[in-house]
Parts: structure tokens; sequence; C-alpha cells
């Protein structure tokens, strides 16, 4: 169950960019959806799969009402789902993630806005580069199939950067430079909501034990704005 109040969820993410609830899904719950995931033929890289949001069982734990909740908490009673990415690291599949923030959307289609860009294709869907203000229409939330530890290649953060909207390499490099971190310990269950202008990294795995998460984005809008178009992943 959520221990803490919505509205202090709501506070903290806002404050600091993140929050941390450690009990949502009972752990019968996310084993059976682990399963489920593991017995789908998905297109996997290195470090996951990207666009989940067409596996029904995906579909369905980003629609469940303690997810959806903590999202309209944040965004209004409007927010929905539109990516989901599962990471999966372990011994087998290690990998690291440089200090950086989430700044690319996917939209139906290609048009040219002040603001937005560079644009790219990843797995047949059309991204770009957003700006700030459509950015903050966005929330995160990172629900762990594994407990997340010290060793197995956790989340880090720097609380509060989401604040100064999208930065440069070199601006995210002195931020992190003069700034605290903090390392996000979760356990199986527990949910991590982001701002994705937070800055964020994680390092490799120096565990056996798996470290597997649904990343799900949600917004308030499918136009952001239009004629531009979230597409649903």
């Amino acid at each position: 169950m959520i221990e803490k109040s919505l509205h202090g969820i709501s506070h903290q993410a806002e404050e600091y960019g993140y929050a941390i609830i450690p009990a949502v899904l009972f752990s019968e719950e996310v084993e059976k959806l682990a399963a489920d995931l593991q017995s789908q033929q998905l297109p996997r890289s290195r470090a996951g799969v990207r666009h989940m949001l067409s596996v029904s069982c995906v579909a369905q734990i980003a629609h469940d009402l303690r997810l959806l909740g903590l999202a309209q908490e944040i965004l209004g009673r409007n927010a929905f789902p539109f990516r989901a990415t599962l990471f999966d690291k372990s011994s087998d599949s290690n990998w690291l993630i440089t200090w950086h923030q989430d700044t690319a959307l996917p939209l139906v289609q290609k048009r040219e806005m002040p603001g937005w860009g560079p644009w790219s294709i990843k797995q047949n869907v059309t991204y770009a580069h957003a700006p700030a203000v459509a950015l903050e229409q966005v929330i995160a939330l990172r629900l762990h199939l594994d407990d997340s530890t010290e060793e197995n290649g956790p989340l880090r953060i720097v609380p509060g950067s989401h604040r100064h909207g999208v930065l440069s390499d070199q601006e995210v490099g002195t931020a992190v430079a003069s700034a605290e971190t903090v390392t996000c310990i979760v356990p199986q269950g527990g949910i991590i909501l982001m701002r994705p202008l937070i800055i964020h990294a994680s390092s490799k795995s120096r565990s056996s034990a798996p470290r597997r998460l649904l990343h799900i984005e949600y917004a308030t809008h499918t136009t952001v704005p239009a004629p531009l178009e979230l597409a649903i992943a």
C-alpha cells in the first residue's frame, strides 16, 4: 500500500523532482507481472525493451489506479500513460548511464516547431528533443520488479535539478560537480516518481541480482502543443 499521503508525494516531486514510494504493488502482483513479461517475445536491446504499452500486461498496470492516481496527483485528472520502457540490468546484460536529462518525446509525426529537435527515429517511432514547457507536463513512474540496491546499479539523481530547464551536456556536468547526489534504493513493488528534467544516472551492477523495472511516462495532454501530438508507445 502507498504509505505516504498523495499530498506529501506531490510536494516532494515538485520541490525535489522525485519521490520514492516503497510499497505500491504486492510481491505476488510483481512476480506475476515479471512472469508475464518474461513470456513475451519482445525485441530486446542490451538495456531492455522500448515501446511497451502495446503489451497488454504493461498497459493494464499503467492504467492501474494506484499508478494512475500518483500521476494524476501531479499532473491533474486528465493524466494518461503514453510510453513504457522495460529496463533489465543484470550481470549478463550490464550497462551504465551517464548523467543526463530525459528530453526526447515520441511523436505521431515530424512537424518543425521552434524549440523542438534534433529529431530521430527509434524502432519506427518519431522522436524529438522537447523544450522545458512540454517536459514539465510529463511525469515518470519507475515500477521496480526487483529490489534496487547499492550494488545492482540503482538510479542516482541530483535533487532539485529539474527546476533549471533543459541543460547542455556541459551544464549537466557542472551541476553534478557542484551538487549533492542521492542514490535511490527501492524495494520490489516500490516506485520512484520522477520529473524527466531531473539530472540522473545509473552505474553498472556489481551484483548477480537483477534490476528490472518498468519506466512508465504520463502526460497531461496528447498535444504538446498542437500540431505536435504524442505517440502512444
